[in-house]
């Protein structure tokens, strides 16, 4: 799995805005770091697969509900670019639950490291100068992390050489969200009723646009191996997705 997530409200000494793309995998800690004046949608795409085709793709990638990652956030069926990239290479995409602490515990831990031993020590600089500190930084500290790279599992070869993001997506898609008081969810802007005596608690909702359903697990920290099936509902894809 690779976390992906945004350092914001950097001011550069120009006076100009600074958005950090950061990302870190959960097994080897390989780190990466692109600093922008602002990170679109765009970009986002352009350093994930700059990073998957280098060294080479995860199983899953896990991100915040950033409008730039998930999509539109104000319509229903919305799938957005940066799903639709990871989808085309067999990434299943993850969202972490709104407002919950814990899930995104290590890119947010890079994060603190990147703000200060980059950030904090070389702000006054340009942002090309902070940018090649920003990659020193980055190789130093997969140079240190290398035993755990080499011990971590093997990626998939990254074989496409081009990305079609107006194909039809197909694959599974994991959004982790908490039930409301009684019992129910949201994902993909749908309210779907989970289980009645699983009120405020974690789910995972598994959703598989191949078989054309969405299937609802229970996750509890205390016991992360045991997740059973709370729910299965039917979820029929759009005509036309909506980005």
């Amino acid at each position: 799995l690779d976390s992906f997530d945004t350092i914001e409200g950097l001011a550069l000494r120009d006076g100009g805005g600074l958005t950090v793309l950061t990302g870190v995998s959960l097994h080897g800690g390989l780190v990466d770091a692109w600093p922008e004046r602002s990170i679109t949608v765009e970009r986002v795409i352009r350093s994930l697969l700059e990073r998957w085709r280098l060294a080479g793709l995860p199983g899953y990638a896990q991100f915040d509900n950033d409008g730039r990652f998930v999509g539109s956030t104000s319509t229903e069926d919305a799938i957005g670019l940066v799903i639709r990239a990871c989808l085309a290479v067999r990434v299943t995409p993850v969202f972490a639950p709104p407002h919950e602490s814990g899930f995104q515990a290590a890119i947010e831990s890079f994060n603190g490291l990147w703000q200060a031993k980059v950030w904090n020590r070389y702000h006054d600089l340009p942002l090309d100068e902070l940018r090649e500190r920003s990659s020193r930084y980055v190789l130093a500290s997969r140079l240190r992390r290398a035993p755990r790279a080499d011990a971590a599992p093997a990626r998939r070869w990254f074989e496409a050489e081009a990305v079609d993001l107006d194909a039809p997506p197909t694959g599974r898609l994991v959004y982790l969200r908490r039930t409301s008081d009684r019992g129910s969810a949201t994902v993909l802007g749908h309210h779907f009723q989970v289980e009645r005596h699983w009120p405020h608690r974690l789910v995972r909702a598994e959703v598989d646009l191949d078989f054309g359903r969405i299937r609802f697990f229970a996750l509890r920290r205390r016991a992360s191996s045991d997740q059973p099936l709370l729910r299965e509902v039917t979820y029929s894809p759009p005509a036309r997705w909506v980005r």
